[in-house]
């Protein structure tokens, strides 16, 4: 009697019944498989340890700024002297004076580190995109080439966030208004309310904008932009949803003087490391999408083996021998009766 069939679970169940659910669930096993958390976390590590020399960098642009302009730079020093009184007031002048002294070597060491750093976070996260898509690779580049490849989409991606900034900027509600000031609009009813709207709408379409592109374009292997398109929607929204809680938790742990220290250092790590969970799930939801399945290869069946058992012909040990003779000679006493009674 044959076992019955084990019942499909619920989440089989819904799978069935759900496709979206059942990509859900395909993209999640690849997220899983692949180790999304481990990248994600490698790729915070990074983003983390290059903004150090990115402001070096920019304590050196601003050090420029500053020797270029020593009217600027007096008043600077007056509002610190009128800020913080007494002596500690004066060290901050001294040390900004001293930084603005040594503006060319922390320039120049800040580009070097962040140039590293940068290298180091762009191969991190190409990596990890290429393995959400699964790709199986042949051989590598060699090592100059795959630098060259990362730098060319390091400044890729600076290009891209800089105008992703930009635009967002743009769409600020505050200098949208000062823009249709500029032009002559002024107090229009319910003005404030469409220009929110607005920024919210381009802030996504930013978003969709700057994700789909990553999800194509930074894996080792070119892809197809068609195929990151609704992940790259997926990903936007998760984006702007979490920037509007993010903003909510600054506003709450800025208050006192240790929330005001570590807050925004925790609120920074937070970001970096959802974020780039963002973007890994959103391009294992791409890889795993009906449109870029690949049929699992069917390993070939086993050869068979055919072993044949050859060994030398020993002939009739000597029990068979005599069991032979016996039975040939009860054969011919049997026989040779026969042949008397058949004369008579």
């Amino acid at each position: 009697m044959s076992e019955p069939a084990e019942k499909p679970s619920r989440v089989d169940r819904l799978r069935a019944r759900y496709h979206w659910f059942d990509h859900v669930m395909r993209a999640q096993g690849r997220y899983q498989d692949t180790r999304g958390d481990f990248f994600a976390a490698g790729i915070t590590y990074f983003t983390i340890f290059a903004l150090f020399p990115l402001l070096m960098v920019g304590f050196a642009a601003g050090g420029f700024i500053l020797a270029s302009q020593p009217e600027l730079l007096r008043e600077v020093e007056a509002r610190i002297t009128a800020t913080v009184s007494g002596d500690f007031g004066t060290q901050l002048v001294k040390l900004m004076e001293s930084a603005i002294q040594s503006r060319t070597s922390v320039g120049v060491i800040g580009l070097a580190t962040a140039a590293w750093a940068g290298l180091g976070w762009i191969s991190n996260l190409r990596e990890a995109l290429s393995q959400m898509w699964g790709e199986q690779r042949g051989e590598p580049p060699g090592f100059v080439r795959t630098k060259l490849s990362d730098l060319l989409a390091l400044l890729s991606v600076f290009v891209a966030i800089t105008v992703t900034i930009a635009l967002t900027a743009l769409g600020d509600p505050s200098v949208m208004s000062r823009v249709l000031e500029w032009v002559g609009v002024h107090h229009v009813p319910g003005l404030n309310g469409g220009l929110r709207v607005i920024s919210i709408l381009m802030s996504f379409v930013v978003s969709w904008l700057l994700f789909s592109w990553i999800i194509a374009r930074l894996p080792r292997e070119s892809l197809s932009f068609r195929s990151s398109v609704r992940a790259g929607v997926l990903a936007a929204a998760a984006f702007e949803i979490f920037k509007m809680v993010g903003s909510v938790y600054l506003r709450s742990v800025v208050h006192g003087p240790a929330g005001a220290t570590f807050g925004p250092v925790l609120g920074l790590m937070v970001f970096a490391y959802i974020t780039a969970r963002l973007v890994l799930f959103a391009t294992a939801w791409a890889a795993t999408s009906r449109d870029n399945l690949r049929p699992e290869p069917v390993a070939p069946p086993v050869p068979a083996v055919i072993t044949p058992r050859v060994g030398p012909d020993e002939g009739l040990s000597a029990r068979q021998t005599a069991a032979a003779m016996a039975v040939g000679a009860v054969g011919a006493l049997g026989l040779s009766r026969v042949w008397r009674r058949g004369r008579e």
